[in-house]
């Protein structure tokens, strides 16, 4: 049995949006709560949300860790090493870690799940989503690749060490993961459509 952690950065200012994008109500919950839920119900070894600009998005608990990464302004890659760092400071014999955002709306468990089952049964150690004729996040990370994520800087986010590697990929389906939540007209399109399930 393999141990998994997963990390959701939620360290953005949501320059685009002009308010916390972590923080939008999305049904009874907000974006990063939704998103935080999913990731708790997906039963890893543990849970780190990477905070930044907003750092109070979530009240402290047990269940998971609240990484506050100074250095949030630097882009999307400089919480990804902060993540990885304070997951394997809390478990050290993880064998890989899934990165999730919280603008995903129809992320769900069962894709983090099938993201699990694919890294254990076809032994890649990079396992991405697919959508939109690409691949990307939620994506899976083997320890193999643990040294080149706490490398990362800037906005490249995670999305080099995939492309780079390619004979190391594998990927799952997740037709609905363009669909994302960057300006106030992406978020008017989310209102009113029938949420997903956790």
């Amino acid at each position: 049995m393999k141990n998994y952690g997963i990390i959701l950065l939620a360290a953005g200012g949501s320059s685009r949006l002009g308010k916390p994008k972590q923080l939008l109500p999305y049904g009874d919950k907000t974006l990063v709560q939704h998103a935080l839920d999913t990731a708790l119900t997906a039963a890893p070894q543990q849970v780190v949300v990477v905070t930044g600009a907003h750092r109070d998005l979530l009240p402290p608990n047990d269940s998971f860790h609240i990484e506050y990464n100074t250095d949030w302004k630097e882009g999307i890659a400089s919480s990804i090493p902060s993540g990885l760092n304070a997951l394997l400071k809390k478990e050290p014999g993880i064998d890989a870690v899934i990165f999730i955002v919280c603008d995903q709306p129809y992320m769900s468990a069962t894709l983090l799940k099938e993201l699990m089952d694919a890294h254990a049964v076809m032994g890649k150690e990079i396992v991405a989503s697919a959508y939109a004729d690409t691949v990307g996040i939620p994506a899976l990370f083997g320890k193999s690749f643990f040294t080149a994520l706490s490398g990362l800087n800037g906005d490249e986010g995670a999305k080099r060490i995939i492309m780079q590697n390619p004979e190391s990929v594998a990927v799952v389906g997740f037709p609905q993961g363009n669909i994302d939540i960057d300006t106030a007209g992406d978020y008017a399109a989310l209102q009113g459509k029938d949420l997903p399930p956790v």
